[in-house]
């Protein structure tokens, strides 16, 4: 299963946040971007719960993160 977690980040974390989740095996590609988001985060996982599981303990609390917005691939 593919998805793909826009992070949006306080601007004065931007930078550590990147490093944090480019160091992160269980993420695929990670991209800074502009436009609503500042972070966009490809990940592959096993099903949902894995998602899941990243989401709760390698995204949301890094310090800077304020909101995440998953998207998972349907095909």
């Amino acid at each position: 299963m593919k998805a793909y977690v826009m992070v949006t980040v306080d601007s004065a974390h931007t930078k550590e946040v990147v490093k944090a989740l480019r160091q992160n095996p269980r993420l695929k590609e990670v991209s800074e971007v502009l436009g609503p988001f500042d972070i966009v985060v490809v990940l592959e996982a096993a099903g949902i719960e894995q998602v899941s599981s990243v989401l709760r303990e390698d995204i949301r609390p890094l310090n800077g993160v304020l909101n995440t917005l998953t998207c998972v691939v349907l095909d």
